[in-house]
């Protein structure tokens, strides 16, 4: 796994543009590359940010939105079209207004879906769209993703691994139900560890005072079980996208003067 690199921007919106750009980049070269591209979507404010800040983007038209293929890193198991869910904002942010593929579309099962109100029956329907997805050259259940997106919790959970619940301690599963989470709503779907390192790209989202402890415990070498976004990592990057208010805790070695 690769080591986390660390760059600070300004401020949360530039910190959007910003990381927005560079996943234009990610996409429009593995599609060069490969002829398609697939990306792994994250919720939460700063996730959404992204997206929104992705529509705006002069550049958003040189992605070939046909051609690629759309994950979801958790979701919060809740009727579809639920406005808290996350592939609900994802649409109203950017999906709507991009001609992508409802093919390559692949949001998480809802609790009104065909697994009924049983979000482990819903976890493993999705390992199993993963696992179909996932080609010879992956050599594992689920597809190399490109760029898998993370935000970070102010607890340092991410997607929806908590620390020392159940999920963050998965070592087979890709996916999992999740039961009592400490954030509502309380039951989830969560990529594990292991399937979120197998993405290429790993990039962590985190804006705003409230983040800057768990940011520096992650980055501290704290352990997964009582850090899991400590244990986020891509094979070949691990990308930390900080604002200046999330940075403040991280010793100023960690990143160049010139990320700021």
């Amino acid at each position: 796994m690769s080591a986390p690199e660390v760059v600070v921007h300004r401020d949360k919106e530039l910190m959007a543009k910003a990381a927005a750009a560079r996943l234009i980049t990610k996409i429009v070269d593995a599609q060069a590359a490969r002829g398609s591209a697939a990306i792994v979507l994250t919720g939460g404010r700063n996730g959404n940010g992204l997206l929104a800040a992705l529509a705006e983007a002069p550049a958003r038209d040189a992605v070939d939105w046909s051609r690629l293929d759309l994950w979801w890193g958790d979701e919060r198991f809740l009727p579809a079209g639920d406005p808290e869910r996350n592939d609900t904002q994802a649409r109203a942010a950017l999906l709507d207004s991009v001609p992508l593929d409802p093919a390559r579309v692949h949001p998480m099962p809802a609790s009104d879906g065909p697994y009924g109100n049983d979000p482990d029956a819903a976890a493993e329907a999705y390992a199993a769209e993963l696992a179909a997805a996932a080609g010879p050259e992956d050599h594992g259940p689920v597809p190399s993703f490109d760029v898998l997106l993370l935000g970070v919790g102010p607890d340092t959970h991410v997607a929806s691994l908590f620390p020392e619940l159940p999920g963050v301690r998965e070592t087979e599963r890709t996916v999992v139900g999740v039961h009592g989470a400490p954030k509502p709503p309380p039951t989830r779907i969560s990529l594990t560890l292991p399937a979120i390192r197998a993405a290429r790209q790993v990039w962590l989202l985190a804006a705003g005072e409230d983040k800057a402890n768990a940011a520096a415990i992650a980055l501290s070498g704290a352990g997964e079980i009582q850090a899991p976004a400590a244990g986020a990592r891509g094979r070949s990057r691990t990308l930390w996208l900080l604002d200046e208010p999330a940075a403040a805790q991280l010793p100023r070695s960690l990143y160049p003067p010139a990320s700021a």
